[in-house]
């Protein structure tokens, strides 16, 4: 079962380098690009300082054919919630300590299956691949993040995920990432949510 998804994954991947070379030769431009979306939120925790955060941003991946490897970015604002009479986070109070946040995952090693990702609901993502590695920046307000070591030592697992290869479905719609490391302490443990945009282009994952 996993070799299988492995091989529709490069297939898939196989694909998406076919509609970029269309652009350009490898030589002259990145060989494939992701972007998309993140909304999430930290729930409120002992162990997550300042929470809970509402998280909000965009994200970019270029994808190297040669190597087997990506670079990530994602930029990302952060704000917390305000406290009510009695102490408890007030929902309605938000914009609390705003800030901003740069991620970059650098020279990452493409694998070709889900294996610890994090799972969905119904329905569930059955394609996909993900990223591993040490951050090569996460910063806050522009700076080294307060959480941060110099230089990072946080890791972050992404994860790109979507339907079965099948008309009318999208083998790349979903976005995860997961720090550990000292970034657990900001962003929390769990897994932040988000989604890929569709090239216009992208006629291969069922949209004829």
């Amino acid at each position: 079962m996993i070799s299988n998804t492995q091989t529709i994954a490069k297939r898939v991947f196989s694909l998406i380098l076919l509609v970029s070379a269309t652009c350009g030769s490898a030589q002259e431009r990145k060989a494939a690009h992701l972007s998309g979306l993140i909304n999430d939120y930290s729930p409120l925790s002992d162990s997550v300082k300042g929470s809970p955060w509402e998280m909000h941003g965009q994200w970019t991946m270029d994808l190297h054919p040669r190597w087997e490897t990506a670079d990530f970015l994602a930029d990302m604002t952060m704000s917390g919630y305000g406290r009510n009479t009695a102490g408890a986070v007030d929902p309605t109070q938000p914009l609390v300590n705003p800030h901003t946040h740069h991620i970059r995952l650098t020279n990452a090693k493409i694998t070709w299956n889900m294996i610890g990702c994090p799972a969905y609901l119904p329905p569930a993502t059955t394609m996909g691949f993900q990223l591993n590695g040490t951050v090569s920046l996460l910063t806050g307000n522009g700076s080294i993040a307060p959480f941060e070591t110099d230089p990072p030592s946080s890791t972050l697992q992404v994860c790109v995920t979507g339907g079965s290869e099948i008309p009318y479905s999208m083998t790349n719609s979903n976005i995860t990432l997961v720090f550990g490391g000292l970034a657990t302490t900001h962003f929390g443990p769990q897994a932040l949510h988000g989604v890929v945009r569709k090239p216009a282009e992208d006629k291969f994952e069922g949209f004829q």
